[in-house]
């Protein structure tokens, strides 16, 4: 869990090197949030170029249309609120073409950390949400009250890579359950998630330099906005909808969505692979921005 300060866009010079925006170009931000890149990009692809951004967070699209208004380019962007693995639909939708870059920055905002309310950061008491949509039907408290601890301790282990995800998962199941027998137990905030998990691990675990309800957290957003497929099935379609010498590039902060870049471009044959190693965040901006910590930038050009 990575908080920054507001408006604060990871390797943004980074991005525009690898985009390359030319004047009365085309490009889709996939993950537009405070609009900190889109606003980078429009700087840069005037006077008729414009920018589709895309968020699942309403919220954070709110935040991104008064940010662009301030910079006076809100007459060049169309903002969406789908999830990006609906980008070819999209881009039929709205009708936009031809594109010449994309952006997937795959990070959490510090709005979405420290303002929304929504139950994404262990550090302050929320209630078990962590829904970047408010439609979708599925909360972090729903998974940790129903699912069984099968499925619990599988996305445990698969989403979050949480060593203890067995003793995580049998310390929530028996902590749902009352003394009455058949009584319920809701666990609904993440001050009592953190308690759960606290009691689950071990002392040396709860004192490494990682907070040790970080990949527990991490794996119920995962599980949550369903993440990990969404980005599988965004991959190809972006390819799809570039002109030939469009630009692709990913931010990802996980090793799991890096992976699933890093296959994707190496297995993909019409792309050249732009970055050799992914790009981290040089130690002046980590100096400015923590959230970029964990950042990796690949990026790739459709032949």
């Amino acid at each position: 869990m990575d908080i920054h300060a507001k408006h604060t866009p990871v390797l943004t010079q980074k991005v525009i090197e690898c985009l390359h925006p030319n004047p009365n170009e085309n490009f889709i931000d996939c993950t537009v949030g405070q609009a900190g890149h889109t606003i980078a990009i429009l700087e840069r692809n005037g006077p008729k170029g414009r920018v589709l951004g895309i968020d699942l967070d309403k919220e954070a699209l709110g935040h991104a249309k008064e940010n662009i208004a301030k910079n006076g380019h809100e007459k060049r962007v169309i903002l969406v609120q789908k999830n990006f693995s609906q980008l070819k639909e999209i881009v039929k939708e709205q009708k936009f073409s031809p594109v010449h870059g994309i952006l997937l920055d795959l990070g959490m905002s510090s709005m979405q950390l420290e303002e929304s309310g929504r139950g994404f950061s262990f550090k302050k008491t929320e209630p078990l949400d962590m829904r970047f949509d408010t439609r979708n039907p599925l909360t972090a408290a729903k998974i940790v009250n129903y699912w069984n601890k099968h499925d619990l301790e599988r996305i445990l282990r698969e989403y979050g890579e949480e060593k203890f995800a067995k003793n995580i998962a049998e310390k929530i199941c028996e902590s749902r359950i009352q003394y009455k027998p058949g009584a319920k137990k809701e666990i609904l905030t993440t001050a009592r998630l953190l308690e759960i998990i606290t009691k689950a691990v071990p002392g040396w675990y709860r004192r490494e330099r990682l907070h040790f309800a970080t990949k527990t957290f991490q794996a119920l957003r995962i599980a949550v906005n369903n993440e990990l497929e969404s980005l599988e099935q965004t991959l190809p379609q972006a390819i799809d909808i570039l002109e030939r010498e469009g630009r692709i590039v990913v931010i990802s902060f996980h090793s799991l969505e890096d992976r699933i870049v890093k296959n994707f471009f190496h297995n993909t044959q019409s792309i050249e692979i732009l970055t050799k190693k992914p790009i981290i965040p040089s130690f002046e901006e980590l100096q400015k921005n923590r959230r970029a910590r964990s950042a990796k930038l690949r990026a790739a050009k459709k032949l």
